[in-house]
């Protein structure tokens, strides 16, 4: 299985072709995750008890709200948006750290997650026990993190530092140390959340090789990420969260564009932001891009 690059035009079409073709990994149907404001982490607990004793309304806001995607083997897919847009949360419940509140979320093999760079890590232990103390948490034998060890630590490249607490590391250092571990169980989706942008360029290239093994090989990666460049250099198919909504699917070259454009000025529902051509019915044939939810003149999407 090879990467499909990223297209437009007729190659995008047969690119879609092709990916029908493949097994469903990850398959969400109107998915939404709903925050009770009176539980967050800001408030303290007598605030929270308090709330509920004197009976007032739950305020609740949607963090994602009908969401419908489906992820295939041999997927890069790149999670786009503003902060707050929902990325973070849309990943959190693909790696099945948080149950959806409404819709279904289907799975298929086993999921490895780098969503914060010191989950999972003890600040007290060195990298090598660190590497260890996460091969236990992924339910790997001991044999085998044994096994994997002197691979992940290579793979890494922190030299003589890989002995020193973590503690001590800068936070290029952590996600090497994280990236490298969290791919030692070769996981059938692999799930990053804002990580790809961290450590050196020689890293950055080392990271993106693993993540081409991976999604040559049938496997999928689901990455948000704030860096265009990544989305429309290495992602197959790319997907743009607004207020916890889909807004658009599609070629990552023009939903890198959408996002683009909705950085700097309003968009306008009847330009494609990729070829600036009128769009048909909400998809512009000539790039791949199909905007889910129309845009009004005020670049807000609507609620």
């Amino acid at each position: 299985m090879t990467i499909v690059p990223p297209a437009v035009g007729l190659d995008w079409v047969h690119a879609v072709a092709e990916r029908r073709r493949r097994q469903i990994t990850v398959e969400a149907r109107d998915l939404g995750v709903c925050y009770d404001l009176r539980f967050q982490a800001d408030r303290s607990i007598g605030q929270a008890v308090r709330d509920v004793l004197a009976r007032r309304p739950p305020s609740h806001v949607w963090a994602l709200r009908h969401i419908d995607l489906t992820v295939r083997a041999g997927d890069c897919l790149a999670v786009v948006g503003h902060n707050g847009a929902g990325k973070s949360t849309l990943l959190r419940v693909v790696a099945r750290l948080l149950p959806p509140d409404e819709g279904s979320l289907r799975t298929r093999g086993r999921i490895s997650a780098l969503l914060n760079l010191g989950v999972g890590f003890d600040p007290r232990l060195t990298g090598r026990e660190n590497i260890q103390l996460m091969g236990a948490l992924m339910g790997l034998p001991p044999a085998l993190i044994r096994e994997k060890l002197d691979g992940v630590i290579a793979f890494a490249g922190l030299g003589r530092f890989i002995d020193a607490p973590l503690r001590t590391y800068s936070s290029g250092m952590r996600a090497r140390l994280g990236f490298s571990a969290s791919t030692m169980i070769d996981p059938n989706i692999l799930v990053l959340d804002e990580v790809l942008g961290t450590g050196d360029a020689a890293f950055r290239e080392l990271s993106r090789g693993r993540i081409s093994e991976l999604v040559g090989r049938a496997h999928a990666v689901v990455a948000a990420t704030h860096d265009m460049t990544w989305v429309t250099e290495f992602a197959t198919y790319a997907v743009l969260l607004d207020g916890g909504r889909l807004l658009a699917v599609g070629a990552p070259t023009a939903v890198a564009a959408l996002h683009r454009s909705r950085s700097f000025k309003p968009p306008r529902a009847y330009d494609c932001p990729t070829c600036s051509t009128e769009q048909f019915a909400g998809y512009c044939p000539r790039c791949g891009l199909r905007r889910l939810v129309p845009s009004g003149d005020d670049g807000e999407s609507p609620a």
